[in-house]
């Protein structure tokens, strides 16, 4: 059976990226604007910003300025930010009225792209929006929808080199990653338990959230208390490592016993002398042993019935 081809729309996405490349240059049509002028864009790729970065950014504004332009829009109503939004609100933490901006007539795709290639190249960026902002790049890529580009990254991991090899490879290119690796480590983020995935949204580092998700689940709210304390990487292995050898004390020695005779390696790991000694030791079993496994002598269940 021949794989369906996806409805791949690559067009324009030179010139996104090209348009990228140049909110890092000197604008030649730089103006500026009242702060409350401009809106937030409503394809904002970042949820959540951090009051600490803020308030370090805002101290840089108010001695030298907001450096960069911001990158806006004009809509109904006034302008609004497809980039800068950060520094919008640190300016006014700062108490500018104004603020430099590039104005550009841009659809709603072509901002929306903007907005995810800018934050993109943002060391701060929060994990969990990186990736949701990845994964949208790719469906609109490939022509595909979130779910559907989550299953294709998936899929062109087993396929050889084809035409979505190609785009997402020139698509990667500009955000300094493979597109490989994306699928085989970031986007199983995904996947973990949406409480892990709030305390990311949250600040939580990515890496300590990898380990909690791997974690049983009854012991991931205690490692997202430690971790939202301070606890490393390394803390978090150790206490995993304590619940895990509590959980052992606290079985009854009855259960731990079976846990090791039906435990096949175990019994292939014996020597000739210590199978004969096991088989000693099962044979003076308890009867209700025996007769769990079927091993209880007929005999025994019908002498006394026998002799009255």
């Amino acid at each position: 059976m021949s794989r369906r081809k996806s409805p791949v729309r690559r067009e324009g996405l030179a010139d996104l990226l090209g348009a990228s490349a140049d909110l890092a240059q000197v604008p030649t049509l730089e103006q500026t604007l009242p702060v409350q002028a401009l809106r937030p864009g409503a394809g904002q790729p970042r949820r959540a910003f951090d009051d600490r970065t803020l308030t370090d950014l805002a101290v840089g504004i108010r001695t030298q300025g907001v450096l960069q332009p911001l990158l806006v829009r004009p809509v109904p109503g006034g302008h609004e930010i497809v980039a800068g939004e950060r520094r919008w609100r640190a300016a006014q933490l700062a108490g500018l009225t104004e603020v430099p901006v590039v104005i550009r007539e841009l659809s709603d795709r072509e901002a929306r792209h903007l907005a995810l290639i800018e934050n993109l190249q943002r060391e701060d960026l929060n994990t969990l929006d990186e990736v949701d902002a990845k994964l949208e790049l790719v469906a609109s890529t490939l022509g595909l929808s979130a779910g559907q580009a989550r299953t294709r990254l998936m899929q062109l991991l087993r396929e050889p080199p084809n035409e979505d090899h190609a785009a997402l490879e020139e698509l990667f290119a500009s955000l300094g990653e493979s597109w490989s690796n994306f699928a085989k480590t970031k986007l199983r983020v995904l996947n973990w338990p949406e409480s892990i995935l709030e305390a990311i949204r949250g600040g939580l580092p990515y890496t300590l959230g990898g380990v909690i998700a791997a974690a049983p689940a009854e012991a991931q709210e205690r490692l997202l208390e430690l971790a939202q304390r301070g606890a490393s990487r390394e803390d978090l292995k150790a206490e995993i490592r304590r619940l895990k050898s509590a959980q052992v004390q606290e079985k009854p020695q009855v259960v731990r016993v079976g846990q090791v005779l039906s435990n096949r390696k175990w019994v292939e790991s014996l020597d000739v002398k210590e199978q004969t000694e096991v088989a000693k030791w099962l044979a003076r079993m308890p009867s209700a042993v025996q007769k769990a496994l079927g091993l209880y002598p007929e005999s025994r269940t019908g002498t006394k019935s026998d002799a009255s």
